[in-house]
């Protein structure tokens, strides 16, 4: 039987690190885990590609891990790194000797376009390590295009999967035919820049990272109870930021700058190989951040219908 993830929102958290050595802000991440817990996400996602888990190292990612276990009760989606299966099985391993029950599942990205070749690869996981996954289709990521009838054919094939996150464009499209064909949740990605198109296609929330979260939780909560109409009215005014956030190869930079902005970080550095904030945009930037403040001080003041 499976145990799917609860519908809602899942944090992707980033990795702070510290000026010039850049090593991991052990105190922002604590202070960003406890963030989400406090604003109604229904866990976090640690390790993920905007967690920059391929430029850290082993010890590294255990810190990251011990540092978010320490900081909030929330139950963690880890993220796997490698499409290879031996690589990702090290990794399962070694976050469960760190975390532990605490972990709810691994995100796993589909490793090819052929179906048998994705069961083969997740059931060599499970069989070695136990672990529950979270299947990712992220293309732009992983440089693998699958079809969502493949996709689709994994999960019904792999009863220890939980969830899909469905990050391949048109991402509607795609969590429609999805929605319609397993039996566990899928859920939007991509900064929730078609939160509102996703849930209406079927999704159960949103697993991404946003510098403001709490914009996300309320639209969330906002479907649940009332459909497209409050949820719309909910995330309208941050639609702005959420694009100039999303914006191709700069995007993790600028989430970073933001969530410094908002005190949430005290550093916006980033490893390479990701780029660095362009100085162009901080006007830019400044403008958002202001029209995104007002946003979450109505959004407070309104307290929409308890969301």
């Amino acid at each position: 039987m499976r145990n799917p993830l609860e519908p809602g929102v899942w944090g992707v958290l980033a990795t702070p690190f510290q000026g010039s050595t850049l090593d991991i802000d052990s105190d922002s991440l604590a202070g960003l885990a406890e963030h989400y817990e406090s604003i109604g996400a229904v866990g976090l996602t640690v390790l993920g590609v905007f967690g920059e888990s391929a430029s850290l190292t082993a010890d590294e990612r255990a810190l990251v891990l011990e540092t978010v276990v320490e900081s909030t009760t929330l139950p963690l989606v880890v993220g796997a790194s490698s499409l290879g299966t031996r690589v990702v099985i090290e990794e399962v391993r070694a976050a469960q000797a760190v975390a532990g029950e605490r972990i709810a599942a691994f995100m796993v990205q589909a490793n090819s376009a052929n179906a048998d070749v994705v069961v083969e690869h997740l059931q060599a996981i499970n069989r070695a390590t136990g672990a529950t996954i979270v299947l990712q289709d992220y293309p732009l990521a992983s440089g693998v295009a699958i079809g969502g009838a493949a996709l689709a054919e994994v999960v019904q094939r792999c009863a220890f999967v939980v969830a899909v996150k469905a990050e391949a464009p048109p991402t509607s499209v795609a969590i429609a035919g999805l929605a319609a064909a397993v039996d566990v949740p899928v859920f939007g990605g991509l900064g929730g820049q078609g939160l509102l198109d996703e849930l209406a296609a079927g999704a159960a929330g949103a697993m991404t990272g946003f510098s403001y979260p709490e914009a996300l939780v309320a639209c969330v909560r906002a479907w649940q109870q009332g459909g497209y109409t409050p949820a719309r009215d909910v995330l309208a005014p941050f639609l702005p930021l959420i694009n100039f956030e999303q914006q191709a190869r700069i995007a993790l930079a600028v989430r970073k700058e933001l969530l410094k902005s908002r005190g949430l970080l005290k550093d916006a550095s980033v490893r390479a190989p990701a780029a660095p904030f362009p100085e162009v945009l901080r006007a830019g930037l400044d403008t958002h951040l202001a029209e995104a403040g007002e946003a979450l001080r109505a959004l407070d003041t309104l307290a929409v219908g308890g969301f």
